[in-house]
């Protein structure tokens, strides 16, 4: 690796590393709704270069905490129950309908391992982890459609649930997280397809429900 890839790849953390900085702050609500991110101030403020500012806020667009509107720049999105309500509907018909199909053998073993995967990310702690570890074994679900128009459609999705995710990861204890996915894997396992759509169902209205609370 050259010197300049060493350049490249400090850079990346260091906008990465603010990136989380800046997550936690919106979170605990250092930045409400609506908030516009200067990336000039923010960069005085912590002593760091403008460009590694805007590329740390460039990755939260992408985690879809933020958003960028014109004239205005880069902005905290401002969730609505109505907002959640017709992203979560989306999500619950997708998945839904996913789990309404037999899975393959190799498309089973791939939800286990992301159910695997999942439970040993909450022994970490670590909400970026689980979360992550938490939207693969929904997309594994959504996999069993067979689609790679609906696989690109839900990863799309996943810009915005990954917030929504956030905020109720926070709220869980890990063997929460782990109860409610092994009732979705199981059912799945059981070749009971019913059972699978109403465990779907369940998890993807109980979050609604806490959200709405919450907003």
């Amino acid at each position: 690796m050259s010197a300049l890839d060493g350049l490249e790849v400090r850079r990346t953390t260091t906008a990465q590393q603010l990136a989380d900085g800046l997550s936690e702050r919106i979170m605990a609500g250092a930045f409400g709704p609506g908030d516009r991110l200067r990336e000039s101030a923010i960069a005085a403020e912590l002593g760091v270069a403008r460009n590694t500012i805007r590329e740390a806020v460039r990755i939260l667009e992408l985690t879809g905490l933020v958003r960028y509107e014109v004239n205005r720049g880069a902005v905290v999105i401002a969730p609505t129950p109505e907002n959640v309500e017709a992203l979560y509907t989306a999500r619950e018909r997708l998945e839904t309908a996913a789990a309404a199909r037999t899975p393959s053998p190799e498309q089973l073993d791939a939800i286990t391992r992301a159910f695997d995967e999942l439970k040993e990310a909450t022994k970490t702690g670590d909400t970026s982890q689980i979360v992550d570890r938490d939207l693969v074994f929904h997309q594994k679900i959504v996999a069993l459609l067979d689609s790679t128009r609906l696989d690109e459609f839900f990863a799309a999705m996943t810009k915005e649930l990954r917030f929504y995710l956030t905020v109720l990861t926070r709220q869980e204890k890990p063997e929460e997280v782990v109860a409610e996915h092994q009732v979705i894997l199981d059912a799945i396992r059981s070749g009971d397809r019913d059972r699978a759509v109403a465990e779907i169902r369940t998890h993807i209205d109980a979050s609604v429900q806490r959200l709405k609370a919450m907003l």
